[in-house]
């Protein structure tokens, strides 16, 4: 009698989506008659897949309505009008810029009331807020934090000794770039941060909820060298 594998067909896949054992070999992604899958079944098992990468990678970004949709059966919810730029994140086509409106209305004290106030907020791609749409939780709040907001570093204000101590992740040259693209014009946004200091996506998403940008001011640029005052002609 032919002996079986020791690991049944649901172990085996959960091992080999999680890179602990090599695919079959030749396989070409159609399950064998004898390792044949209920739908009801197979749904579980992608449930519990997600349920181990999430365990390992508590950042990684679901890839489509079927990954939200089982967060959602794991009991994973995005409070709107709480959510951390870590939570919006993890939405899949949700971008940088998205997130940024979203915490500076929430330190505003705007809170969203439905979908449709999203809708009108984000404007987001053809179908993308209806794959959110199982993680939301519109939730009203009788407070809004907006304590906290006056407590990040200001891009437009904050000198070099602060953009250093409080934000490491820019390094020197980009932080000395970021005092001189100010003074020729404030930044508006992350999104104008972005273009002018040509930041990497993944250094922007970092500085998501970190800074804010005030009106520029008195103090927006004293750390630079200032020219030395000619002596007139005796």
């Amino acid at each position: 009698m032919t002996r079986r594998h020791w690991l049944d067909p649901l172990a085996r896949r959960l091992l080999v989506a999680t890179g602990q054992l090599p695919p079959p070999a030749g396989s070409s992604g159609a399950a064998a008659p004898a390792d044949a899958i209920a739908p009801a079944h197979d749904e579980a098992v992608e449930q519990e897949l997600l349920a181990l990468r999430l365990a390992q990678n508590p950042g990684r970004r679901l890839r489509d309505a079927g990954e939200v949709r089982q967060a959602a059966a794991l009991g994973w919810r995005l409070d709107v009008n709480r959510a951390t730029a870590a939570d919006w994140l993890r939405l899949p086509g949700i971008s940088a810029d998205q997130v940024d409106q979203l915490l500076k209305l929430q330190r505003a004290g705007v809170q969203l009331s439905g979908p449709d106030d999203l809708q009108q907020l984000l404007q987001p791609g053809s179908g993308e807020l209806e794959q959110w749409l199982p993680l939301l939780d519109f939730r009203w709040y009788d407070g809004a934090p907006q304590a906290a907001a006056a407590q990040l570093p200001d891009l437009n204000r904050a000198g070099a000794q602060e953009l250093a101590s409080r934000l490491p992740l820019l390094e020197e040259g980009r932080r000395q770039r970021l005092l001189r693209e100010r003074q020729r014009q404030p930044f508006a946004n992350l999104a104008d941060l972005q273009e002018r200091l040509q930041l990497p996506p993944s250094l922007v998403e970092q500085l998501i909820g970190r800074v804010r940008f005030g009106p520029a001011g008195p103090a927006s640029g004293p750390d630079l060298p200032r020219p030395t005052p000619r002596q007139g002609r005796s």
